[in-house]
C-alpha cells in the first residue's frame, strides 16, 4: 500500500516517462504537442489517458454540462465513426452520459486494457505500448475531421 503522496509521485514518474518516450513525435500536422495533456481546442472535449492500480484507458471524453449539446458533439463523433476506428484500427466503447468519478455527466469513447498496474514499474512499458499508437492515431483523427465540429464551438 502507498501513501497518497508515494502514489502521486509514482503516476508523476510514469506521465514523465511516457512524457519523455513519446516528445520526439510529432502531431500529424508536423508541430511539437504535449502528448500527455493533448488539447484538441475545443473546450469540453478531451483526448485523456488514465493509468490505475488495476487497469488503463484512453478515451475521448465530452464534459459539455449541457447533456442535449454534449449528445450533439456525441453524435458527430458517430457520423466519424467509421474514419475513427479505421484510424485506431481497433473499434472502441462508446457510452453516452455516463457519470465520472466527480457524479457529473460526460460522454466517452474509450478503449481499455485491464490487468496492468501504474504502480508496477514492470507494467510501464505495456501501459505505454498501449498509449503511444492511441493517441498518435487520435491526433491524427483529429487533425482531419476537427473542422467537422466547428459548428458546434
Amino acid at each position: 500500500m502507498y501513501t497518497r503522496e508515494q502514489a502521486s509521485q509514482l503516476r508523476q514518474a510514469f506521465w514523465t516517462a511516457f512524457g519523455q518516450y513519446i516528445a520526439p513525435q510529432l502531431s500529424a500536422d508536423g508541430y511539437r504537442t504535449n502528448w500527455s495533456n493533448y488539447k484538441t481546442g475545443f473546450k469540453h472535449v478531451y483526448f485523456r489517458m488514465r493509468a490505475e492500480k488495476k487497469y488503463a484507458t484512453i478515451s475521448i471524453e465530452l464534459t459539455h454540462p449541457d447533456p442535449e449539446i454534449q449528445e450533439l458533439y456525441f453524435e458527430q463523433f458517430q457520423e466519424l465513426k467509421g474514419i475513427l476506428h479505421d484510424t485506431l484500427g481497433e473499434e472502441w466503447e462508446w457510452d453516452l452520459h455516463t457519470e465520472d468519478e466527480d457524479g457529473r455527466t460526460v460522454s466517452r469513447i474509450h478503449k481499455d486494457i485491464a490487468q496492468v498496474n501504474v504502480f508496477n514499474q514492470d507494467d510501464w512499458p505495456q501501459l505505454i505500448s498501449f498509449f503511444k499508437p492511441r493517441i498518435i492515431a487520435l491526433d491524427e483523427f483529429w487533425s482531419n475531421s476537427k473542422y467537422s465540429f466547428d459548428a458546434l464551438k
